[in-house]
């Protein structure tokens, strides 16, 4: 006692990050061999019992890694099909983040519009993200400029939904003291709502990342776009690759898992550890 009362001792509930990093991981990894072993039992029956090409995992990954090494993968490189549905994807995704945000500030804090506006947002969230290929056709054509729509209105419900649900569990405590300590509007948006919503904004960010990376790959497959890991895929039934639709598969699940460990689960970790809510497990 007399060394805390001195100051010569201290207490520290942080975390070990060496300990956390380690267990995800052994956990990613797990999940990973999981999947593979699925897969290859999967394709072990059915070579045996319909004696079809059925990649496994070992001719998929080996395919992939000429692909790395510069090999066309249906027209073009890998890294070719990749940017074009990285751009893609980035351009819908930021410009439905912007909008997304935005709407969803406003209806998290005018109550009126929100009874109204979020009716919209259910109803847009409740319409399948194919189901837009043919009303993209009609306004844009064929090409980039469906696709890039396609993506958007698929994206913007959970963000809009996710940031005003989290702007409305701001305690209203927490603005009455900021509005009677003489902050102002932008105080308050910057230094309370925001900040308060910012777990449940990252997770609509997530829900959105998922949805638009999985319409932005069937978009691909049928609005007339000539590159893309959509595009090669749909490729491959016609020339019979089923390896290189694999190889296209296992880059779109890198891609995922890369922006989800990189992006996401960093800016989390950051949120939690700024507001005090650092992981204990």
């Amino acid at each position: 006692m007399e060394a805390l009362r001195e100051g010569r001792s201290h207490f520290d509930f942080r975390p070990e990050k060496r300990r956390l990093l380690a267990k995800d991981l052994v956990n990613a990894t797990l999940g990973v061999l999981l999947i593979i072993a699925i897969w290859w039992i999967l394709a072990e029956t059915m070579i045996s019992l319909r004696g079809v090409a059925f990649p496994t995992p070992l001719e998929a990954f080996a395919s992939l890694w000429q692909s790395l090494g510069g090999a066309e993968v249906n027209g073009e490189n890998i890294y070719a099909h990749a940017q074009a549905s990285l751009y893609r994807w980035g351009l819908g995704y930021v410009i439905a983040l912007v909008l997304g945000v935005t709407i969803g500030l406003l209806f998290g804090t005018l109550n009126r519009l929100h009874d109204v506006g979020m009716v919209s947002i259910y109803i847009l969230q409740m319409i399948p993200g194919l189901a837009w290929i043919p009303i993209a056709m009609l306004i844009f054509g064929l090409g980039e400029s469906a696709t890039v729509f396609i993506i958007l209105v698929t994206v913007l419900p959970p963000v809009v939904i996710n940031t005003a649900g989290g702007i409305r569990q701001v305690p209203p405590i927490h603005t009455r003291v900021a509005l009677m300590s003489g902050k102002d509007r932008l105080s308050l948006f910057t230094k309370v709502l925001i900040p308060g919503a910012a777990l449940s904004i990252i997770t609509g960010m997530r829900l959105g990342l998922a949805n638009g990376w999985r319409v932005l790959i069937a978009a691909e497959m049928v609005v007339g776009v000539a590159v893309g890991l959509g595009y090669s895929i749909f490729q491959s039934r016609y020339n019979l690759d089923f390896t290189a639709a694999f190889v296209s598969i296992i880059v779109i699940c890198l891609i995922g898992l890369t922006i989800e460990k990189l992006l996401f689960v960093k800016l989390e970790d950051l949120v939690r550890n700024r507001l005090g809510l650092d992981r204990e497990d």
